[in-house]
């Protein structure tokens, strides 16, 4: 199938995804990383799609790619989801909406996750509004969803290796395909 959104995606990385955001990586390499790790987890469809597609959020809008470091949070994960939401069902836009609470969550409840971020994700933390409150940690914990946003968080963590071999992004159409068709 040649769904125009699905060509749309595909223009957005090979536009733009060669930038990078601070990692070391581009955001072709960490996009297909995360889908990657999810797919090879045995994730479902949709979240393999909401894992390679957390971050488009930084391809849709022109700021540039050092904004953070110029102490801006640019909502990444509100305008991808917002974008993605007109295509894919709520399996996909909602754990990539909730992806940067799944980080301040985690950062709250998990001793040693902090530690374990990189130094751009601990930028993004502060200037997203740090660790959650206990009380906030908990309303967190029980949304739709934040199961699934935890596991992207955490592939997202993980999806910053330079030099590692991914599959391409067609490798991914069939799943693309398959969550578009659930809408």
């Amino acid at each position: 199938m040649n769904s125009p959104i699905i060509e749309r995606i595909l223009e957005l990385y090979a536009r733009r995804g060669g930038q990078s955001y601070g990692e070391g990586v581009s955001m072709n390499e960490h996009a297909l990383q995360a889908g990657a790790l999810a797919r090879r987890s045995g994730a479902p469809p949709d979240l393999v799609v909401a894992a390679l597609l957390h971050d488009i959020g930084h391809l849709l809008h022109d700021l540039p790619e050092d904004i953070a470091e110029r102490g801006i949070d640019t909502g990444h994960e509100m305008l991808a989801s917002a974008w993605l939401s007109q295509y894919f069902p709520p399996e996909v836009s909602e754990p990539v909406r909730l992806h940067v609470e799944a980080k301040r969550y985690l950062c709250a409840t998990e001793a040693g996750y902090f530690e374990g971020l990189s130094d751009a994700s601990r930028l993004s933390l502060k200037l997203q509004g740090g660790a959650f409150s206990p009380e906030r940690a908990a309303f967190f914990a029980n949304r739709p969803l934040a199961d699934a946003a935890i596991r992207l968080r955490r592939w997202d963590d993980e999806a910053k290796i330079v030099g590692l071999a991914t599959p391409g992004f067609e490798d991914f159409r069939e799943a693309l395909e398959t969550s578009l068709k659930a809408v």
